[in-house]
């Protein structure tokens, strides 16, 4: 692993951690050049999983992208890092249990749906207004007033 403050390639680890759900290992590395400590993750790979898109495009799955999707859903929101790369474990788990090599892309969503409407109400919506493509704002607030939403 390469130290991010000079660049090295020699560290030692110091400290390894398995997450609970026994599919990621926390790492404290120390870089054996300047000394600097940090810590990277390392996460099991679904290699050769296709997602099929809406129109019928099949794609590899990609865990980055689906990070990418939840933390701009969460943006500027009460919701940390580790809220959203737990809900991300959630999903991939549920899907991995319930499909083999192939995902449909709407169990992908809706996976994350339901987890964002417990973490976060805005996030959960600001998703959904993308992932549903609303098109005007009668169908924006029909998914706001839907059953089974947390009403306040």
């Amino acid at each position: 692993m390469r130290c991010p403050k000079c660049t090295s390639i020699e560290d030692k680890v110091i400290d390894s951690r398995i997450s609970k759900e026994g599919n990621t290992i926390r790492r404290r590395r120390e870089c054996l050049e300047c000394g600097h400590r940090f810590t990277t993750t390392e996460t099991l790979v679904l290699d050769g999983t296709i997602v099929i898109k809406r129109d019928g495009r099949r794609e590899e799955f990609d865990r980055e992208k689906l990070v990418h999707s939840v933390r701009a859903a969460c943006h500027k929101r009460p919701v940390d890092i580790e809220q959203i790369t737990m809900l991300v474990e959630d999903v991939v788990d549920a899907i991995e249990a319930r499909f083999e090599n192939e995902i449909p892309s709407q169990a992908i969503g809706e996976g994350v749906m339901q987890r964002l409407r417990s973490v976060d109400q805005v996030a959960y919506v600001r998703y959904a207004s993308v992932y549903k493509e609303f098109r005007d704002v009668s169908e924006f607030m029909s998914e706001i007033g839907s059953p089974g939403k947390n009403k306040k």
